[in-house]
């Protein structure tokens, strides 16, 4: 059972799968800017789904969120003596994508540290947050902002998990209660992967301060950065539906009630994990490590902490992302370790 990599395994949505074999005779080159209708459909799941108003035209379609968190560094012009921060326990791409462009990355909680370096030209929020599901309050958010806006740094929030909340409703870095109802230096960075079975098909999008997405599309087109035209079809049938979605919503929520009941039956406890695609566990006595090799004794993989950062390597990393019969098979070999 592989619960440590969080790539969907449930159908994608007809009506997705139709849009795109419907618009799949598309001889042209498509818009970098994607089409009205995509920037529209963008527009209208974030004041729908989440009390956010942009203008679509501040909408940027990105070729999988992961290519434009690797990527933003260096379109920003980030480089050598410049730093960007992330949260101390992250997604590696944010380091990464620090590191191609030559700057410095920097491991800390925006808006939790008594000063900033004067070199921070980026800033990375993650709520909810990959790996530890923590949600992060508007307040938390909003201290974020200020710091970032101080220094005159962009922050960047990556939302892909907004979605999926359980115990807490995550909110956008782009909602007036964080953003003081201006989008000046902020980007959120939205993914289709999760929220409707989209990994496959590389589809997101970035929105925020306009001047930001009109200085990223100026650059995006010229470098050839155009996501497909079937694609962007797509994206416009899953940002109209949201019954699809929160049918995905429950099947996770579902498989989340059994392996939390099955983790902590077996000793491990759960911290933040409020929203998300994960679990995140830790059994005392135990650091990452022995956890994952006594999960693998039982033919059950899961992620050690530590790859996420050194504060995680007394936990583990486990994904929701298994059919309900991995799952099932999961929770019976957790309840038969001694």
């Amino acid at each position: 059972m592989d619960l440590s990599v969080g790539t969907p395994v449930d159908p994608v949505p007809r009506a997705v799968r139709d849009a795109l074999a419907g618009a799949s005779d598309a001889p042209g080159y498509p818009a970098t800017h994607g089409t009205p209708r995509l920037r529209e459909a963008a527009a209208g799941w974030l004041a729908r789904r989440h009390g956010v108003q942009v203008d679509p035209a501040a909408i940027l379609p990105v070729i999988g969120t992961k290519e434009f968190i690797a990527g933003l560094p260096a379109l920003l012009g980030c480089g050598p003596g410049d730093s960007v921060m992330h949260p101390e326990l992250a997604y590696p791409t944010y380091d990464i994508g620090a590191r191609l462009a030559g700057a410095s990355p920097v491991t800390a909680d925006i808006g939790g540290e008594p000063e900033l370096p004067p070199s921070l030209r980026l800033a990375w929020v993650n709520s909810p947050s990959n790996p530890t599901g923590r949600v992060l309050a508007a307040e938390r958010l909003r201290a974020a902002v200020v710091a970032a806006r101080a220094v005159g740094a962009v922050l960047a929030s990556d939302e892909c998990y907004i979605e999926l909340g359980w115990s807490a409703r995550p909110v956008s870095v782009l909602h007036p209660e964080v953003s003081g109802g201006s989008a000046r230096g902020l980007l959120a960075v939205h993914s289709l992967s999760k929220r409707s079975n989209m990994a496959g098909y590389r589809a997101g999008f970035v929105t925020g301060d306009p001047e930001l997405i009109a200085e990223l599309l100026e650059i995006r087109k010229h470098a050839g950065m155009m996501m497909p035209a079937p694609v962007q079809a797509a994206m416009v049938a899953a940002l109209d539906d949201d019954n699809h979605a929160g049918q995905q919503q429950a099947r996770y929520a579902a498989r989340r009630d059994r392996l939390r009941a099955a983790l902590t039956g077996a000793g491990w406890a759960i911290e933040h994990s409020e929203a998300g695609l994960y679990l995140w566990a830790t059994r005392p006595g135990d650091d990452c490590w022995g956890s994952v090799q006594v999960l693998a004794g039982a033919g059950i993989l899961v992620a050690p902490g530590e790859f996420y950062g050194p504060a995680g390597r007394h936990h583990i990393r486990v994904a929701l992302t298994v059919t309900d019969e991995r799952a099932d098979a999961a929770v019976a070999r957790l309840a038969a370790l001694p």
